[in-house]
């Protein structure tokens, strides 16, 4: 993926493997600082082959290796990857402000059409504001629509919000292609990576999160903390 190899050509791999945990919800990599992904987990049985081929041994892994996991066509295994990426970038504070993607919607997809990739919790209250709103969900609820819909509304939407989540499951590509050059684009979640590289491919806004108490997150994520639960984070939103 050249979004991928992009992000990853910024990066400094000299940092030491301090620390990887998968819960069930988030997955936590400390290299030179702690990094985020939300964990995906593959479908289907896993008796003859381990969704994390490496399980008990990733610590041995170079900062490197770890980060290239995000190429993995498995997906707990490219969640590692993503969230070793966000461990090793170095996020310019002075482009951020601290706004979360919530209100960021709120903001620019008041009175427009807006089409959201993934349901996030907000959506009641965005679907108040906007004038339209197209919830597209790999595993759709109430009010969503499957993710067969989306070469029909993306193009239409005035905003756009996509989870992070797509850069894990390789779809990203795919989906900024389909959203309208004027539309107003911002990537959303905890694997977000806060890297400018991302503007270059048409996304105008990033919203993601900042580690700023690694033993918090730790013992969040190792006791299956939801996004919304963790502690020691700080939601930053970086503007093209």
């Amino acid at each position: 993926m050249k979004i991928l190899d992009d992000i990853l050509s910024t990066l400094d791999f000299d940092a030491e493997v301090r620390d990887i945990r998968q819960g069930v919800f988030q997955t936590a990599v400390v290299t030179r600082r702690c990094g985020l992904a939300a964990t995906l987990l593959d479908p289907g049985p896993h008796q003859e082959v381990p969704p994390v081929k490496d399980a008990g041994a990733l610590s041995e892994k170079s900062a490197l290796e770890l980060a290239q996991m995000a190429y993995s066509s498995t997906l707990l295994e490219a969640t590692i990857g993503m969230a070793a990426i966000n461990s090793l970038l170095e996020i310019d504070e002075a482009r951020c402000a601290p706004l979360n993607g919530r209100d960021l919607l709120a903001e620019k997809g008041k009175g427009k059409g807006v089409a959201i990739i993934g349901h996030f919790p907000f959506m009641p209250q965005l679907r108040q504001l906007a004038r339209e709103l197209w919830v597209i969900e790999k595993q759709p609820q109430e009010g969503d629509l499957p993710e067969v819909e989306m070469e029909r509304w993306l193009p239409q939407a005035d905003v756009v919000g996509i989870t992070g989540t797509a850069l894990t499951n390789h779809t990203i590509e795919d989906l900024l292609r389909l959203c309208r050059p004027d539309a107003f684009v911002a990537l959303l979640g905890g694997t977000a990576p806060l890297s400018p590289v991302l503007f270059a491919y048409g996304v105008d806004a990033i919203s993601g999160t900042r580690v700023v108490d690694v033993g918090a997150v730790l013992l969040s994520v190792s006791q299956g903390a939801t996004y919304r639960q963790l502690k020691g984070v700080q939601r930053l939103t970086m503007v093209r």
